[in-house]
């Protein structure tokens, strides 16, 4: 069996640890973090070894992966540091804050052929996967726009500063969620090229944005819109969503279902004219342990597989990470320039 550890025990990070405890292809033998809270219930509940130095855990465990789930600003000396042993890493979004120091990650993994992937699972959710292979059967015909949403009410309050109030740390509604957002769209549509019009409104926090709306157009030509507020109170959870409008219709596509409309019908795909709805149970992913959502599990199992068999990931790879902290930055140098 090959064996696995965790660094960084926040909530994404206890999250994994469930997972990868309950998966039987690996053996999850070590977490680190700097909580003596956290480490002290991992010792009482469980056989998994304890560190508060990740130096040391690595340096002291035979480990075939790692999952690092800590702030962003870690991300670089920690994932390179693991690469140089030459472990095969997931590692939590966004990769890095600095796009150099991102090119050197993807440059090391890429020479030493390690299993390398990131934590954005909505590329794991069934509904945006039918939209991907819908959009590439062109079932909409030519492409006219597009729009990147994402809502909810995550701060709602002016309150006292975490690391995501930290913009030096990866805080901030553009790192945080937007990422997820631009993701979607470079995988799914086409990758950013050009970032316009960009704003990045601070409503309730100080130092960072909560809100993001930015003009993007796209390496194919295609122009749309990126929208996302941590801020919206009229929602009871964060929504991510996509619509894309086509010379032939359009398709809403979220995490639970998808709306599509066509002008003619699209008879390789039985799609009749009008609006059709599917809906996330006809193309969720079958997981051995569900958590929050299959989307969780899928992503790790997904990584487990490709670091037994030795092969690269098919999807979220840290070179597309990287892509999506190019645009990230392309965005940011866009906000300055009405300011």
């Amino acid at each position: 069996m090959i064996k696995g550890a965790i660094i960084g025990l926040g909530k994404m990070g206890l999250s994994h640890a469930a997972i990868l405890g309950g998966n039987q292809d690996l053996d999850f033998v070590a977490v680190c973090d700097t909580s003596t809270l956290v480490l002290d219930a991992f010792k009482k509940f469980t056989a998994i070894k304890t560190y508060s130095d990740y130096k040391e855990m690595l340096d002291n465990e035979t480990l075939d992966f790692v999952l690092i789930a800590t702030p962003t600003r870690f991300h670089y000396p920690m994932v390179k540091y693991a690469l140089e042993k030459g472990l095969h890493i997931f590692c939590e979004k966004p990769f890095s804050l600095n796009a150099a120091e991102g090119e050197e990650l993807v440059g090391i993994a890429s020479r030493k052929g390690l299993v390398n992937q990131l934590g954005y699972h909505n590329h794991f959710i069934g509904t945006f996967r039918e939209l991907k292979r819908l959009l590439k059967a062109n079932v909409l015909g030519e492409l006219v726009h597009f729009t990147g949403e994402a809502y909810g009410p995550v701060v709602t309050k002016e309150k006292g500063g975490t690391w995501r109030s930290k913009p030096e740390e990866g805080g901030g509604c553009l790192y945080d969620y937007a990422s997820h957002v631009l993701n979607l769209i470079q995988e799914i549509i086409g990758r950013p090229v050009k970032a316009s019009g960009s704003q990045l409104k601070s409503i309730y926090s100080k130092g960072v944005e909560d809100a993001v709306y930015s003009s993007l157009t796209l390496d194919n030509g295609l122009s749309g819109l990126l929208s996302v507020n941590w801020s919206d109170e009229t929602y009871r959870k964060m929504s991510t969503s996509l619509t894309v409008i086509g010379k032939n219709g359009k398709i809403i596509c979220d995490a639970t279902e998808m709306k599509i409309f066509l002008r003619k019908p699209f008879k390789k795909e039985g799609l009749d004219k009008g609006w059709t709805m599917k809906y996330i149970t006809d193309f969720a992913i079958p997981v051995d342990f569900y958590l929050r959502g299959e989307e969780y599990s899928a992503q790790i199992e997904h990584f487990v597989d490709c670091v037994i068999h030795k092969k690269q990931t098919t999807c979220n790879s840290f070179e597309e990470g990287l892509y999506t902290d190019k645009v990230i930055e392309m965005i940011i140098d866009d906000s300055k320039k009405s300011i």
